[in-house]
């Protein structure tokens, strides 16, 4: 009986304690759906902003990428204008210097035309004094060449008549007379030379051969073509071996 009793007390208890429980929380029930829902509208609050932040960012991403190219168009635009700037600045060099010469010819111009009137002279007529010029010095240069040969010619044949009228005259040649040994031909005792009639050697004349300023033998001019001419050494005189590029110059130069 009294277990019974005990058990019915538990119960009572337990009901009691369950009643007094469903009473404590069914007051806190309210805040909890409350705080369910706020934390619910947070959540999609910040679903909401998360999408919209991709989208931004994804709009940014775009909006950098085309800004990059933007700036490499810019750059390379740049770059382009730079060139165009250097190529004009050259251009003005150049027309900076063409427009000095022109200026320089024009004053030459006016100055040739202030000249040609002072001359009261006509067109036709300068024209006739500008051929009458040409013409004389064409006559000049073909008179200097005949001179040259006429000097050329004298010079051989007083040589050519010493040799009759004086035996022991030498054959003179012109002071100023240079060259080089060009062959050597040891066995006939001959050499080759780069001068000739042209520059005014005559047969039979001697030339001293030196190498660095030290004498090395003589020859004599036997044979004389236009721009060359063939010598024999002469016996006696071969203080040294004659070679390729050593120079001669007259033995008995004119005076």
């Amino acid at each position: 009986m009294l277990l019974r009793i005990s058990l019915i007390v538990a119960i009572l208890a337990g009901i009691g304690a369950g009643v007094v429980s469903y009473l404590e929380f069914s007051d806190k029930i309210p805040a909890l759906v409350q705080q369910r829902d706020s934390e619910k509208s947070a959540k999609n609050d910040a679903l909401t902003k998360l999408a919209s932040t991709e989208k931004n960012l994804k709009k940014t991403q775009g909006e950098l990428t085309s800004t990059k190219q933007e700036l490499t168009d810019t750059k390379s635009e740049r770059d382009k204008a730079v060139a165009r700037a250097d190529g004009l600045g050259r251009q003005v060099d150049q027309l900076t210097d063409q427009l000095t010469k022109t200026k320089s010819e024009r004053d030459a111009a006016q100055g040739d035309l202030a000249a040609y009137k002072a001359t009261d002279l006509t067109p036709e007529q300068i024209l006739g004094l500008n051929k009458e010029l040409k013409n004389a010095n064409a006559e000049i240069e073909v008179a200097n060449g005949e001179k040259v040969v006429l000097l050329h010619t004298i010079s051989r044949l007083t040589n050519e008549l010493n040799k009759y009228v004086g035996p022991d005259q030498y054959v003179k040649l012109r002071a100023d007379l240079h060259g080089k040994i060009l062959v050597v031909d040891p066995k006939w005792d001959f050499v080759v030379l780069n001068i000739g009639e042209e520059e005014g050697v005559i047969p039979d004349g001697e030339l001293l051969v030196s190498r660095q300023g030290k004498l090395v033998g003589k020859v004599i001019v036997r044979t004389v073509q236009k721009e060359r001419s063939i010598a024999n050494l002469v016996p006696g005189w071969k203080l040294g071996d004659v070679t390729e590029g050593d120079e001669v110059c007259p033995a008995h130069p004119a005076s």
